[in-house]
């Protein structure tokens, strides 16, 4: 199995990086706005990307301000059964954040495209955190 793994430092707190991780209000602002997000493991959130049939994913783990994973149950064929997982550490002012999708069959042309992808969400995060303003799905040049 292939697994993308990706980070970066975000000057804030990592309580306002956790929540928004975990809130509609975030993740609408930093990935995309037609979103439905859930805040329990076991519950299932739901992002639309234009066009395209939504991606659910089942959350499976809320360690609050350490650790987030997802498993996709719904999306693309590829990213059915692979696991999204955020992990959170503040340190000297910042918080590191690590995101790991993991499960994934082949290094397929997807797999690096969705690479580029979470490299731009985690930027997304650490506008919305750091400055109010993210980049959603709506607002991106592809």
């Amino acid at each position: 199995m292939y697994q993308i793994t990706t980070m970066n430092y975000i000057n804030s707190s990592i309580e306002t990086v956790y929540k928004s991780l975990t809130s509609n209000e975030g993740l609408s602002a930093v990935w995309t706005t037609d979103c439905q997000v859930k805040n329990k493991v076991g519950e299932t959130s739901i992002f639309g990307f234009g066009n395209e049939e939504p991606t659910v994913f089942r959350i499976v783990e809320l360690i609050p301000n350490k650790e987030i994973t997802w498993i996709c149950t719904d999306s693309d064929p590829e990213w059915i059964g692979t696991q999204v997982s955020f992990e959170l550490k503040y340190h000297n002012g910042k918080t590191a954040i690590t995101l790991v999708h993991s499960g994934w069959k082949s290094p397929s042309e997807f797999f690096c495209w969705c690479s580029y992808n979470w490299s731009f969400f985690l930027y997304s995060l650490k506008l919305f955190c750091e400055d109010g303003k993210g980049i959603p799905f709506q607002e991106r040049r592809f």
